[in-house]
């Protein structure tokens, strides 16, 4: 067998492989046997049927293709062994030449990690958000608690922004009763914008009794954004009576005799969740000062796998939430091509940083443990509800061991990234991450872009390749 590499682009390349036909034979064996297996022909047992009977049977074209359907993908693998290419996701395969008896000539286009200058990844400027809690944010927290210990009381009164109505909803479209918009003695807050639209316009300045004609678009169901006519009757009425911000609040709300010790308690709990989201913030941010400074030139048919896979799983959800991406658009205030342009964005980013960070645990001779490996696949099988064995098993069946050993080893070369980073907080003071190290880990693979932009070897390809 001969095989050349052609590159046609910085990630993609063709290989070009010549096999006599003596090579075939093998395979050509196997394909008797498989066609043997496969029909009936009196006088012979399964199996056990000769080559020139089954030429004349089913025909020695019939034969050849399924050889080649055989063979391909163990050729195709050696053709990327022999010339030592890094590639990524499936080849295209082409047949140009054969013919019995003569050699099979076939081409293999296929993406391939490509090769780039990685940029100096020593003290990268870092900038977080401050994690001393402001006395406002303090004093935010206080009245959301309160709001939660809040009672209510009936209004005399037409309904007005945050209240609680009681309310019945009917809808229709053509005069036909619209069953999923249709509430009854449904307990409301005027305000959340959370049924049909146009309905806290509707329900403000509503009495106990009172209803209400008004036209809406239907957000969700089967009838999901179209026009209707909403009636609305308001049954009661009530207001939220706060309680009063002292002592005995504070000692209703939590465990502190006084509200001056409530208080300090949950600066103290923002803090802390401050100097935690720090550290999640470090670790996007020094990827994202990385990737301004490095220029990766991105597979398409990965990209492209990539940007369907994310569309597809946007689709998924917005179908199970009863909403079309039209819809969802429009509650964004976006347009569905921004929706689309930010979609492709993040793919970009998400597969240049597996590249950057794979490049950097190369150069660095990075490597995962046993006991790493065996502490990563108990916390994944704790998480999944699994015995450790029976994820390690799954993992191993389902040939992603490598991704995961992949996946932890870009988890290792962030940190090193954060190690050496320069990190400090809006104010311009020092960040100490140390005690957040945990924090730093990348969130476990469940994309193909965690998965897709693995060098497959060559075993690994060969279903695709057929």
């Amino acid at each position: 067998m001969k095989s050349a590499v052609e590159t046609l682009s910085p990630t993609r390349v063709k290989l070009t492989v010549e096999v006599p036909f003596d090579d075939l034979k093998p395979s050509l064996d196997v394909a008797y046997r498989k066609i043997g297996q496969q029909i009936r022909i009196k006088g012979f047992r399964p199996g056990k049927v000769p080559p020139r009977i089954l030429d004349q049977y089913v025909g020695r074209a019939a034969v050849l293709e399924e050889a080649v359907n055989d063979a391909l993908p163990k050729l195709y693998g050696a053709a990327v062994r022999e010339n030592n290419v890094e590639i990524l996701g499936h080849p295209e395969i082409e047949v140009t030449q054969f013919a019995d008896g003569d050699q099979l000539v076939f081409t293999a286009e296929v993406d391939v990690r490509p090769e780039f200058e990685l940029p100096d990844y020593s003290n990268l400027p870092v900038t977080v958000e401050d994690a001393e809690a402001s006395e406002q944010f303090v004093e935010e927290q206080i009245n959301a608690l309160r709001e939660r210990f809040a009672t209510l009381k009936t209004a005399d009164r037409p309904a007005q922004t945050g209240d609680y109505v009681s309310l019945d909803l009917a809808a229709t479209i053509d005069g036909e009763t619209i069953e999923d918009a249709a509430a009854s003695n449904l307990s409301y807050e005027v305000g959340s914008d959370s049924l049909v639209r146009g309905l806290d316009d509707a329900i403000v300045g509503l009495a106990a009794g009172e209803s209400k004609d008004f036209e809406t678009q239907l957000r969700a169901g089967n009838r999901g954004g179209e026009a209707a006519q909403a009636t609305v009757t308001v049954r009661s009425v009530k207001q939220k009576d706060l309680p009063d911000l002292d002592d005995d609040f504070a000692q209703t709300a939590s465990e502190f005799d006084t509200i001056d010790e409530l208080r300090a308690d949950l600066k103290t709990r923002i803090e802390r969740i401050g100097k935690m989201q720090q550290g999640v913030q470090a670790r996007d941010r020094v990827l994202e000062v990385l990737l301004d400074r490095a220029d990766v030139p991105l597979p398409q048919h990965v990209l492209a796998d990539e940007v369907n896979y994310r569309k597809q799983s946007m689709d998924q959800q917005l179908t199970a939430a009863g909403m079309t991406k039209d819809q969802y658009a429009e509650m964004e205030g976006r347009s569905v091509e921004e929706i689309d342009a930010e979609i492709e964005s993040n793919a970009q980013q998400a597969i240049k940083a597996q590249f950057i960070l794979d490049a950097i645990a190369r150069k660095e001779e990075l490597s995962v443990s046993e006991p790493e490996l065996t502490d990563q696949i108990v916390r994944r099988a704790r998480q999944n509800g699994m015995r450790a064995d029976q994820y390690a098993q799954e993992v191993v069946n389902s040939n992603q061991l490598g991704s995961l050993m992949s996946e932890l080893l870009r988890g290792k070369a962030l940190a090193l990234l954060l190690e050496n980073a320069t990190i400090t907080d809006a104010s311009g003071r020092p960040v100490d991450l140390d005690e957040l190290t945990e924090q730093f880990q990348p969130p476990a693979a469940d994309t193909p872009a965690e998965t897709g932009a693995e060098a497959e070897t060559p075993d690994e390809t060969d279903e695709a390749a057929e």
